[in-house]
């Protein structure tokens, strides 16, 4: 190291002491936070990532920062190569008086694991060197070669996992047949998870090829047809940015796991893109909220809650989707008390034109009441009514409030379907507590209110205000138009010359360039009675609309056009978020 002091020795113990005194000060900090401080033993991780050393040997100036472990001496220093022990002075001070300005140390001797160092010999060369800031030593260095290698900040958690993987990689010959596979997990146990994936993988394998399939076989299949789609939705979803300092392949544990738990909860077939963006939904809740959240948290009532961004629901479970279908998983709550089945009817015709499922769903108050005879008689009545129907049609019970469970398993669906006995009121304090108010605010897909008998479409009101979520309704209505034939008009309103003719020209040209032919029609007077009216005129059997366009608390206190048509409506009617 050229260039550094000639000290004398008094100075390098004072060097010394100072540097012990930094060492004991990192000792305290590590017992406080949990974190170590201790070097790594090069033998264990070679054993433990079976690594083998290569018979070369390279002079070349190293990172001190990237130096991680030791040949034997992993306990005498920090890994910051601060000395840990005080009989180390004599020797550590004439190492440092040593310091040659025109010839430098001599080279260590070093193993390279990876991005990692380990030092062999010259331990006191290198703590000297980084106490006199250096930043570059030169070393000897030996290659060892590893399925995993290392990187400067691997810790023995690290080694231990990256362990499990080597031994993983040994047995699947994956990072030899899909060299491209990134399968690092980031918590203990997910390898044995992945090893009995492959095995249940190479069971049906066998089964379907009539012969034995061996195991690195197997693992490549399974990558490609199990592992690799799973892989494409989180990427496609984005969810990764939900999970900071996790991995792809933790993401693909978690999701199995998700989704095999719901479909055991609810007895519900669940696809992987539908418990990606419910996993993800799920993050985003109970994720840490700023400190100006929890003060608004503290303050809001859920009523006043924001519900999802516009047109999150169709990012999240239609962009991935394979086929061009919307409507896969309708979600039907049902109730006892609903004689007339008018949900049920409308989700089973929507069902049977889209080839879709029916996710039944009963929410009673108390888990002591999951299998009362109500709950088991509305059972039997509707796996009748998607039999004869021959829909494929899923029942859940749930214990919960209504409008938060149904709102909580939203997400797993495509559409909501309810009965519109009680639509919100017409005054605030009645809004507050209406439960289709709280489905309309804070469920993510479109919600179907149905008030009296179900409807066949074949002819659609879209009502339009250039709103965010009416551009949504739009993007329906284009769906619905071509893929079920329908006649569809747009309606957009005049109330106060608050109308853009420019915006109707722009929902023009949208459902145009998607093959869809409307009528278009721009009136005046008030909003929702103009809706309704020319719903009557028209013979419309649905009407399109966006969900409520202002803040929470405005629509709360002033009300909304959805609610207002809602309250008029007589036939069904589609909100869009």
């Amino acid at each position: 190291m050229p260039g550094l002091l000639f000290p004398d020795y008094a100075l390098a113990i004072r060097d010394f002491q100072s540097a012990r005194q930094q060492a004991a000060l990192e000792a305290i900090l590590a017992r406080l936070t949990g974190r170590s401080i201790d070097l790594l033993s090069y033998d264990e991780v070679r054993q433990k990532l079976r690594a083998r050393e290569v018979a070369v040997r390279e002079l070349k100036d190293i990172p001190i920062a990237a130096i991680v472990g030791s040949v034997g001496r992993y306990l005498d220093f920090t890994r910051s190569f601060l000395p840990k022990h005080d009989s180390d002075g004599d020797r550590w001070a004439r190492v440092y008086v040593a310091v040659d300005g025109q010839s430098g140390l001599p080279p260590i001797e070093v193993y390279q694991l990876g991005e990692a160092y380990f030092v062999r010999d010259g331990h006191h060369r290198v703590s000297v060197a980084r106490q006199l800031g250096a930043e570059h030593v030169q070393a000897y260095v030996t290659p060892v070669i590893s399925k995993v290698p290392l990187t400067p900040e691997t810790d023995l958690a690290d080694i231990l996992l990256k362990a499990h993987l080597a031994e993983f990689l040994e047995r699947s010959h994956l990072d030899l047949t899909r060299p491209e596979a990134d399968l690092t997990l980031t918590a203990p146990g997910g390898y044995d998870v992945l090893e009995e994936h492959i095995l249940v993988h190479r069971y049906f394998m066998g089964l379907d090829q009539g012969r034995e399939v061996s195991f690195d076989a197997a693992a490549s299949h399974w990558f490609d047809t199990v592992y690799l789609p799973i892989i494409r939705v989180i990427r496609h979803q984005g969810i990764l940015r939900d999970f900071p300092d996790r991995t792809e392949a933790d993401l693909y544990l978690w999701l199995s796991e998700h989704r095999a738990a719901l479909e055991a909860e609810l007895g519900w077939k669940v696809e992987m893109e539908t418990a990606a963006a419910d996993l993800a939904a799920r993050q985003q809740m109970t994720s840490s909220p700023s400190l100006g959240g929890k003060l608004l948290s503290a303050v809001t009532q859920d009523e006043f809650e924001a519900g999802p961004p516009p047109g999150d629901w169709r990012r999240r479970k239609l962009e991935p989707r394979p086929d061009d279908r919307v409507f896969v998983d309708i979600l039907a709550p049902l109730s006892p008390s609903d004689h007339e089945w008018h949900a049920l009817t409308q989700a089973i015709e929507i069902a049977q034109r889209e080839n879709g499922r029916i996710l039944g769903l009963h929410v009673v108050p108390a888990a002591d009441q999951l299998r009362a005879g109500p709950v088991e008689a509305l059972r039997v009545e509707f796996d009748r009514r998607c039999r004869e129907a021959e829909v494929q049609g899923r029942f859940a019970v749930e214990a919960g409030k209504v409008a938060e469970t149904i709102c909580s398993r939203a997400g797993l669906a495509d559409l909501v379907v309810i009965d519109l006995a009680h639509p919100p009121a017409n005054q605030p304090i009645a809004r507050l507590g209406s439960g289709t108010r709280t489905l309309i605010q804070r469920c993510g897909p479109p919600i179907l209110a149905v008030p009296h008998e179900p409807a066949a479409p074949k002819h659609v009101l879209l009502a339009y205000d250039a709103s965010p979520r009416a551009r949504e309704a739009v993007y329906l209505a284009a769906y619905l138009t071509a893929r079920w034939n329908l006649e569809l008009t747009l309606l957009m309103v005049e109330e106060k010359g608050r109308a853009k003719r420019s915006e109707m020209k722009v929902a023009r040209r949208y459902l145009e360039s998607h093959g869809a032919q409307a009528t278009y029609l721009t009136k005046s007077g008030r909003v929702a009675p103009t809706i309704l009216e020319l719903a009557d005129q028209e013979s419309c059997d649905f009407i399109l609309i966006g969900a409520y366009a202002a803040p929470p608390v405005l629509e709360v206190t002033l009300g909304s056009t959805v609610d207002e048509v809602l309250r008029g409506a007589h036939l069904p009617v589609l909100i869009c978020h």
